[in-house]
């Protein structure tokens, strides 16, 4: 459902299978292997119709977001092999040559001379339906191979803590070309009905969700901390799950949720190589900002340095074993057996657990700070930092010490027309923040480097 054109699951096998056969037609498009196809495609229906095409044709498909520059672009196409893309009416840029539209769509498949990849029967022997690519937070980023089978029981595990049915009615905001997996296609998988929100304004979400009867809400802290602040007087009493993604929730934007619509936020882990093994459903109300307890699928465990178990209360690198795990790494090509032990996987990411069980993200293990033998999460700095009403966004970064090996730094965006010094930040951070993890020097800057998917870059 979207922009009020609402299409059933009969129509939308229709126009997958009408799509399908269009792109089994295009030059190039081949069946030695698996035809490794990119999709480039605002958020809407179109989207889901090409992106299960694509399945349906026997390919592979590798999503390309809007905001890649043109040597990220390239770089997939280099690195993933593309024998083509998929562009959607409104794409267009210097040297794209395109070909016949497909008519009910209108999106264009554009022909490229592929070079295949190194490991082209083992790629095509695990039957692969997706190549997504990681984050890049804190160095390359990684293709990461996704099977059928396994998109399967990823999807399957998650359902158990979401429990979606055919009686909900999912509003989605988030860039379908950074989630689609466990989610879009979880809901198609289960019966739901995906409802597609074109408008990132609180007032015209929830008339949508007050015109649709939604059900649940997937979005980013973005998204709810609009709503959160909304005058109106619609409460929303059909919402059962608000879902918290794609960024850590900040504690005072579950708060102002809840005392809007008298409904907690729920936060969850997700990560690409995995699924979803973490979802804070139980605790939502106590203790919002946890990512949760695992799904009754997934094993996890905090480690330290040594590969030791954790005790409670400590922070150590987060470990996960459980169904759905991905099949490989594509360049340099590692299968998932040789990168796991007996099964577990170094998520990099830093947690604590508290006495009821319960995960809290503290960082990267990468991104951490040596100050003078101390760690510094640069997470938890940019939390307090981001709590002053001035401050849009920052980042913490180490600068080289020749005695304390390295200091925080902070580099930090404004709102529009507010004021704040570094003097000014750095007594706030003082009275929240250990001596050590307070940041020697603030730079104001107008933009951040991020990710694709809009995550700071460390590096």
């Amino acid at each position: 459902m979207a922009d009020g054109v609402t299409l059933s699951f009969g129509g939308l096998l229709v126009r997958v299978a009408e799509v399908a056969a269009w792109l089994e037609k295009c030059p190039g498009f081949h069946r030695n292997g698996v035809p490794r196809v990119g999709l480039a495609c605002r958020n809407g229906v179109d989207y889901i119709i090409l992106a299960l095409a694509i399945l349906k044709a026997g390919g592979c498909l590798v999503p390309l977001a809007d905001e890649l520059t043109e040597p990220e672009r390239l770089e997939i196409i280099e690195r993933t092999g593309l024998c083509g893309m998929i562009l959607d009416r409104r794409a267009s840029g210097p040297g794209i040559s395109t070909g016949q539209p497909e008519k009910s769509t209108g999106a264009a498949w554009v022909p490229l001379a592929s070079r295949g990849i190194d490991q082209e029967a083992e790629f095509t022997a695990l039957d692969p339906a997706f190549i997504r690519f990681s984050s890049g937070t804190t160095g390359k980023s990684k293709g990461i191979v996704l099977s059928h089978r396994k998109l399967r029981e990823r999807i399957t595990a998650a359902n158990e803590a979401l429990e979606i049915g055919p009686g909900d009615r999912v509003l989605w905001m988030l860039p379908m070309a950074h989630h689609f997996a466990v989610s879009i296609i979880l809901y198609l998988y289960h019966g739901a009905c995906t409802v597609i929100g074109t408008s990132h304004l609180a007032e015209q979400i929830l008339e949508c969700a007050k015109a649709t009867r939604a059900t649940v809400i997937y979005g980013a802290p973005f998204h709810f901390a609009q709503l959160a602040v909304d005058p109106g007087d619609f409460t929303w009493p059909e919402l059962r799950l608000a879902v918290s993604t794609a960024a850590p929730l900040p504690a005072q934007v579950a708060k102002d949720f809840r005392t809007r619509f008298e409904k907690s936020l729920v936060q969850g882990l997700g990560i690409i190589e995995i699924g979803l093994p973490l979802l804070n459903t139980c605790g939502a109300r106590d203790c919002p900002t946890a990512v949760g307890r695992p799904l009754p699928a997934f094993d996890v465990e905090l480690r330290n340095e040594e590969g030791r178990p954790m005790a409670t209360g400590l922070v150590g690198e987060l470990w996960v074993k459980g169904p759905g795990m991905f099949d490989a790494y594509l360049s340099p090509w590692q299968p998932v057996d040789e990168i796991c032990v007996d099964g577990w996987f170094a998520t990099g990411d830093l947690a604590e657990t508290d006495a009821a069980g319960r995960f809290f993200l503290r960082g990267r293990k990468k991104s951490v700070l040596n100050v003078n033998g101390m760690k510094v999460f640069p997470e938890e700095v940019e939390t307090v930092i981001e709590s002053l009403p001035p401050v849009r966004r920052c980042r913490v970064i180490g600068l080289p010490h020749t005695v304390l090996g390295t200091v925080p730094v902070v580099e930090v965006i404004l709102h529009p027309g507010a004021n704040l010094t570094s003097r000014e930040l750095i007594r706030w951070c003082r009275q929240s923040l250990s001596a050590y993890k307070v940041p020697v020097r603030a730079r104001f800057v107008d933009r951040l480097p991020l990710t694709e998917s809009g995550k700071i870059r460390r590096v």
